[in-house]
């Protein structure tokens, strides 16, 4: 499936994040009664992240699966995190709908989605646009992109600027109070017994950092939580290539590698985000009651449906 996302001179930035991979697997069948995760989709043996194999969706997870200090184990089966749906094959939509999602929240901004569409879903199901401001990020690249302009380019991106307007764009996923708002919104709904996925456009920043966020106030330790976050790198990592060499080859970037820093996630982007969260709370814990507005119950009902022994 071509994907939406071209300008009159070319790719935009959302066909860079989320191009789809070339030959993806076939969705397998996935009941969303079992609280156990299927042989098809076991967790991958490096990151531990369960992704479920779409057709045209490469970062498509389920977020369970992961051990928690406490000795229990996420469950599987009730949360889900993708890149944007707007690509979903009919094969994809139907796998979704045998999830048993229930709620499908979108963290992209209109911007995105005039650009690269509306997701498409298995019927009786629409998105909650929950947009998360992403710093003018979007617009930045898609302007380095469109312009043609090596020389534009490479003063836009190069010499680690492209790296220093992620690190920016994740210090507002906490210090804006309205995207801190719509993260602790999600939070509440799977505590409410809500079957949610969760996407932004790639499946990486935005949908990366409440993923985390999640796995921790679950008692997931950070180190099974920044594997699952860095996971994209690996999931995403061809069909990112393939992207940077369309680029090169229809003239539109003669140094495609600039975009590297925005398509990948890297640890120190993460740390800028929870060295953010404990300058302004103190802890983690503090971010999530007063940053998140996730209260001793919200929590324990979170717990108590997401965990199990």
């Amino acid at each position: 499936m071509q994907h939406r996302a071209l300008l009159a001179c070319g790719l935009t930035f959302a066909a860079v994040l989320s191009a789809p991979a070339a030959n993806a697997a076939q969705a397998p069948a996935h009941s969303p009664s079992a609280p156990a995760a299927p042989a098809a989709v076991r967790p991958h043996p490096v990151t531990r992240s369960i992704q479920i194999p779409m057709e045209a969706l490469v970062n498509f997870r389920d977020q369970g699966g992961f051990r928690t200090v406490y000795g229990t184990r996420v469950r599987t089966g009730l949360l889900f995190r993708s890149e944007s749906l707007p690509k979903a094959t009919a094969n994809d939509q139907a796998a979704i709908a045998a999830l048993g999602v229930t709620q499908v929240i979108d963290f992209r901004t209109p911007a995105e989605v005039r650009i690269d569409g509306a997701d498409r879903l298995p019927p009786g199901l629409t998105a909650t646009a929950m947009p998360v401001d992403d710093n003018g990020m979007f617009a930045t690249m898609t302007g380095a992109i469109a312009s043609g302009d090596p020389v534009q380019q490479e003063a836009l991106l190069g010499g680690g600027k492209g790296a220093q307007i992620m690190k920016d764009f994740y210090r507002t996923l906490v210090s804006d109070p309205d995207s801190r708002a719509r993260f602790g919104a999600v939070l509440k709904s799977v505590a409410s017994g809500q079957r949610v996925l969760f996407h932004c456009t790639a499946g990486k920043d935005r949908t990366g950092w409440l993923g985390y966020v999640l796995l921790r106030s679950l008692g997931v330790s950070h180190s099974d939580a920044l594997a699952d976050y860095l996971a994209s790198n690996t999931f995403r990592a061809a069909a990112d290539a393939r992207v940077r060499e369309q680029l090169r080859a229809t003239g539109l970037m003669r140094d495609p590698d600039l975009l590297i820093p925005l398509q990948r996630v890297e640890p120190e982007y993460l740390a800028v985000a929870i060295d953010e969260a404990h300058r302004r709370y103190g802890s983690f814990a503090n971010f999530l009651k007063r940053g998140l507005g996730i209260d001793a119950g919200t929590r324990a009902a979170l717990l108590t449906r997401m965990t199990t022994h």
